[in-house]
């Protein structure tokens, strides 16, 4: 029986500590920032002058993530100090100018601050939902490419791409569950303006940053639903996983089934599994403890309302 050289002893030790200290990396206590936008006009039960829905911090909690809330209206120089005290971003649904909003101001801020990251080896993700999505192509593209289809309350299959199986976002999904995305209406989309395909085909600055993952369509206009960058952990669905689990309002596209509450667990799962490749942290215990979400109380605003809850900010 053959016994191993010492130098293949060393070999193998190495690889061992090299693996170990891949495990020792992962950052098992993430906080990912969840960014406010402006008051929706109208909204009886506002306070200061943006908000978050509860929804999304529920998203990111059931996953195991703990959530900072980033207030509009801020400095460069304060984004950037909670930019390097967070370990991901997710830009949330709303109804805000993608271009001349606060929101907008600030989602530029961080997506800038995230590519010097990520090109300089310090994995930061970022991930969109529906006017996230949108926010993403419009600051990717460097304009407003979106157009008006008619989903603004409507459960869809999505119409997976080729390059979806083996993509980040859904290659750790159940093959059931990928099946069940495919046969059934079960992605809520509250949108009235989408990213057609015609329009992403022809930009490219989107087609060489983003690898499109799904599409859908109203009937008469194709539309982007899913997508991924290629070189950065940057992800953006049109379609709102969170709703299924934590939104309740009694109307069409609102799905509550088995299924869609595994959509949203394995999405957050993924998104939260990103997050955990970032080392960022803040300067004390102190600090971290004082920029989380605990420290506000959502505000409850009725089984009719689109969020059932809200946090609101000065």
């Amino acid at each position: 029986m053959c016994r191993p050289t010492a130098a293949l002893c060393a070999a193998l030790c190495a690889a061992h500590l090299c693996a170990a200290a891949r495990i020792q990396l992962l950052n098992h206590r993430p906080v990912i920032g969840v960014l406010a936008q402006e008051n929706l006009p109208g909204d009886q039960f506002a306070r200061g002058s943006s908000y978050i829905a509860a929804s999304y911090v529920k998203y990111l909690e059931g996953a195991g993530a703990r959530v900072v809330p980033i207030r509009i209206n801020r400095t460069e120089e304060e984004y950037a100090n909670i930019f390097n005290s967070i370990n991901g971003l997710l830009l949330p649904g709303g109804d805000v100018d993608l271009q001349k909003s606060q929101f907008s101001r600030a989602a530029r801020i961080f997506y800038r601050l995230a590519l010097k990251a990520n090109d300089g080896g310090d994995h930061f993700p970022i991930w969109g939902t529906c006017q996230g999505f949108q926010q993403l192509s419009v600051i990717t593209a460097h304009k407003n490419l979106l157009t008006l289809t008619d989903t603004k309350a409507v459960a869809l299959p999505l119409t997976l791409t080729p390059a979806a199986l083996s993509s980040r976002v859904f290659r750790g999904f159940p093959k059931d569950l990928l099946q069940s995305l495919i046969e059934k209406n079960i992605t809520s989309n509250f949108h009235s303006w989408s990213l057609s395909v015609q329009n992403f085909s022809r930009n490219a600055k989107l087609k060489r940053f983003y690898k499109v993952l799904s599409t859908n369509s109203d009937g008469k206009k194709e539309f982007i639903s899913t997508m991924e960058a290629y070189r950065y952990p940057f992800y953006a669905v049109q379609w709102h996983p969170e709703k299924s689990s934590f939104e309740w309002i009694d109307k069409p596209g609102m799905i509550h089934s088995t299924a869609a509450v595994a959509v949203c667990f394995y999405t957050a799962s993924f998104f939260v599994s990103e997050a955990m490749k970032n080392q960022h942290h803040f300067s004390t215990a102190a600090e971290e403890e004082r920029a989380l979400i605990y420290n506000f109380s959502p505000v409850y605003r009725g089984a009719d309302a689109i969020f059932v809850q809200n946090y609101y900010f000065d």
